[in-house]
């Protein structure tokens, strides 16, 4: 077994954000960081960087945050975005306000636009970001759109096809599954990620996509008790589940 990784413990707790090194080295003088309840006197003590270092180390009597890498679930709610840059509420002000200073960053594993909703994946594991979003794992997304006009029933034979083309592309969609649920509504599973493709896949067959609400990503489901703009820690092992699908 290979040994943890060992880290500073100012370092380590500036880069979870709880402040700048001086800031945790005051907060160590002031008796305000325990291990194992036993206050630390030395803010440059060697601390190891394990997943279960919540149960001990605390800040004023609180777990600290779990440390990289670190996998969310979020159920992204509509209006916001998935963007660092881009103006308005983003999904990072959904998140307690020292994890926007983590380092390594958190990022969102691919993108929903402002007008989609469901269940987004935010991470600062590079690697487990781009292998969920490679274009060679083929990871389905599955998707429940609300349709400005009937379906006509020809939609699903189109999807399925491997051969329809978005406007503007030159090489055509993999095969995609539709289901239908209602006469203006159905459920889509899509293996790719193409720019605002759900809605580009129904503009290309003459329909408009006014309510769109990711579901699934793989074998993670968007848990039903988990409310818009929330969001739960998945451990390493529910992350792969996502490869499951």
């Amino acid at each position: 077994m290979s040994r943890p990784l060992m880290a500073r413990l100012d370092r380590l707790l500036a880069n979870l954000g709880y402040g700048s090194r001086r800031d945790v080295q005051a907060l160590v003088a002031g008796g305000q960081v325990t291990f194992d309840g036993a206050a630390i006197k030395d803010a440059g003590r060697k601390i190891a960087v394990t997943a279960d270092l919540p149960l001990h180390l605390k800040i004023r009597g609180v777990p600290v945050d779990p440390p990289a890498p670190l996998i969310l679930l979020m159920h992204k709610p509509l209006g916001v975005v998935c963007s660092h840059r881009e103006d308005g509420e983003r999904i990072y002000d959904l998140l307690p306000k020292r994890w926007r200073i983590r380092d390594p960053a958190l990022s969102s594993v691919g993108r929903l636009d402002k007008d989609t909703s469901g269940l987004l994946l935010v991470t600062d594991d590079g690697d487990f970001l781009h292998r969920v979003i490679s274009p060679k794992r083929h990871v389905p997304k599955v998707y429940r759109a609300t349709l400005d006009r009937p379906l006509t029933g020809a939609e699903g034979a189109a999807f399925a096809s491997g051969t329809l083309m978005l406007e503007g592309e030159d090489k055509p969609l993999l095969p995609a599954a539709l289901e239908v649920l209602g006469e203006r509504e159905a459920r889509l599973t899509i293996t790719e990620g193409r720019y605002h493709q759900v809605r580009r896949m129904f503009a290309a067959v003459g329909n408009h996509v006014v309510g769109l609400h990711r579901e699934r990503i793989g074998g993670l489901v968007l848990p039903e008790d988990l409310g818009p703009g929330e969001h739960r820690i998945l451990s390493a092992a529910q992350a792969e589940a996502v490869f499951d699908g």
